[in-house]
């Protein structure tokens, strides 16, 4: 047909074999409308299962929202108006769908007649003026341009910029170049105009899958920010948990590192601590009690999340050790660890950071006293006593110590007329009715100390020896012959202690000058 010169009516048969090719192209094939409607009706059937699974993505995130409103309650808000959005635009392409389909009747299945919607008119005349969009046409590229910048400004931080770059991709109406027309036409053109209605109902039944596709990604965005969070290793920090609170010198320290991360938006429905509750804060709870006694305690108490409609409790278990809260400096001066031998010597036996029903003492006349730690120690013979000490720790193992007390007699007292020492004076009648005592001075102990015979000696006159701690009447006698200036001695005092077996030292002689 393109070699030679012809004829007009060789011309004529050229040009209506061109014009019956242009027909053929024309009129698609009744299988190719067919495939374009079961298409759609797979598309349709495909955005129903979509539909039923974002509402149950929805829910779950509605739940933990409730559950942690810090941590959800802000996606949970935004995915809402999106959802919204996604509602209206599809909505919108649907009442497209019905719009141009309404004049084809539907088989007993629901199935429109795919083999008869090969004419596009209706869009045509509908979205088209001339080679421009019409009024509705216009409307439609407005609602998709309108749906991205929506999206993007109610998600704003919580898309990733490549899931919004997608979603941009997606939903695109930039002008396009075509290789048939060789020209590059409008986004609305070369996707609508011309094609056959079935084709355009498939594209506006596909649009609505992208849409679908939109939110369960925006959904699942949602939950996947949080997980990235939580697995990523900068939200983590190595916490050292020893096994106990406290250790002995000389004790292995013993524990675990682990790796724990504080979340500032998760926070516990409650919290209790050995019985009690404790104010729930962000990512923590603090708590405060009584340290109790010396010796080893533990920490017990949960957690409790509310997660899925229903309280999840993680245990809380630690441990702690009381030692005694110190009162006073230890200091002691070696050389003068003494006891006295016969008195009840009061001492505080103790272990640090040990209870003391696990502390055991032991030393010839130690026994115990009231009150936690305290014991009286009465020496008997010998110079020295040593006391040991053995202790059980929280580990089971026994540690014990010891010390060496000198043992002392208690020193000799001083004897005393009217209760002076040394030289008193006074008259002579006073001497008549006093009474001999003894005074032990600047002594630990405060003993009470009665005479039991002493020497009454007057110058020039024979000693007299008294029991009992009186002047009796041949005393009397002598100082009948006593003289202004004469010194009577008092010696040889003997006595003993009230209420304790004790061998006390003769008591210092005291002097009486008659006045």
């Amino acid at each position: 047909m393109a070699g030679g010169k012809l004829t007009p009516r060789q011309k004529m048969i050229n040009l209506m074999y061109l014009v019956f090719i242009a027909m053929l192209a024309l009129n698609m094939s009744k299988e190719v409308l067919s495939a374009f409607g079961i298409l759609n009706n797979k598309i349709i059937e495909s955005n129903s299962v979509a539909d039923a699974r974002n509402q149950s993505s929805f829910e779950q995130l509605a739940q933990k929202a409730q559950d942690q409103p810090l941590q959800f309650g802000d996606k949970k808000a935004k995915v809402e108006k999106i959802r919204a959005l996604c509602k209206d635009f599809s909505t919108y392409l649907e009442s497209m769908k019905t719009e141009f389909t309404k004049e084809f009747k539907r088989d007993e299945d629901g199935n429109l007649p795919f083999e008869s919607m090969d004419k596009g008119d209706m869009v045509d005349q509908k979205w088209f003026n001339g080679d421009k969009p019409s009024k509705d046409g216009q409307l439609f590229l407005d609602k998709m341009a309108n749906f991205k910048s929506q999206i993007k400004q109610i998600g704003g931080s919580s898309i990733a910029d490549s899931e919004m770059k997608k979603i941009e991709k997606r939903f695109a109406t930039e002008p396009v170049k075509s290789k048939n027309a060789g020209t590059t036409l409008g986004w609305l053109d070369y996707n609508f105009k011309g094609f056959p209605l079935i084709a355009t109902v498939t594209k506006l039944s596909q649009l609505q899958a992208d849409i679908k596709t939109t939110e369960s990604d925006i959904i699942a965005g949602m939950f996947q920010t949080d997980l990235v969070a939580a697995a990523s290793l900068t939200a983590y920090q190595p916490i050292v948990v020893p096994d106990k609170t406290a250790f002995f010198q000389g004790e292995s320290v013993t524990g675990k590192i682990i790796l724990g991360k504080f979340d500032p938006n998760l926070v516990a429905k409650s919290v209790i601590v050995n019985g009690a509750s404790v104010p729930a804060e962000a990512g923590q709870a603090k708590f405060s009690f009584g340290a109790g006694n010396v010796g080893e305690h533990e920490i017990t108490g949960s957690f409790n999340f509310d997660e899925g409609g229903k309280v999840v409790s993680l245990p809380i278990k630690g441990n702690y050790v009381v030692v005694p809260q110190p009162k006073s400096a230890n200091i002691s001066a070696d050389k003068m660890n003494v006891v006295y031998r016969g008195l009840p010597n009061p001492m505080t036996i103790s272990f640090a950071g040990i209870s003391d029903d696990k502390v055991t003492a032991s030393a010839p006349g130690l026994s115990r006293a009231s009150g936690n730690g305290k014991y009286n120690l009465s020496p008997g013979s010998g110079t020295e006593v040593t006391v040991s000490v053995t202790a059980k720790l929280p580990d089971n193992k026994t540690v014990s110590d010891k010390k060496t007390f000198r043992i002392k007699n208690i020193p000799a007292p001083a004897g005393a007329i009217g209760g002076t020492t040394g030289v008193t004076k006074g008259a002579k009648s006073r001497l008549e009715v006093s009474t001999i005592s003894a005074k032990l001075e600047d002594f630990l102990y405060d003993l009470d100390f009665q005479v039991t015979q002493f020497t009454f000696k007057v110058p020039g006159q024979p000693a007299i020896v008294v029991n009992g701690d009186k002047v009796d009447g041949r005393c009397r006698a002598a100082l009948a012959r006593v003289t202004r200036g004469d010194q009577v001695t008092v010696s040889d005092i003997k006595t003993k202690v009230t209420g304790a077996q004790i061998v006390v030292p003769t008591a210092a002689p005291v002097i009486y000058e008659i006045q």
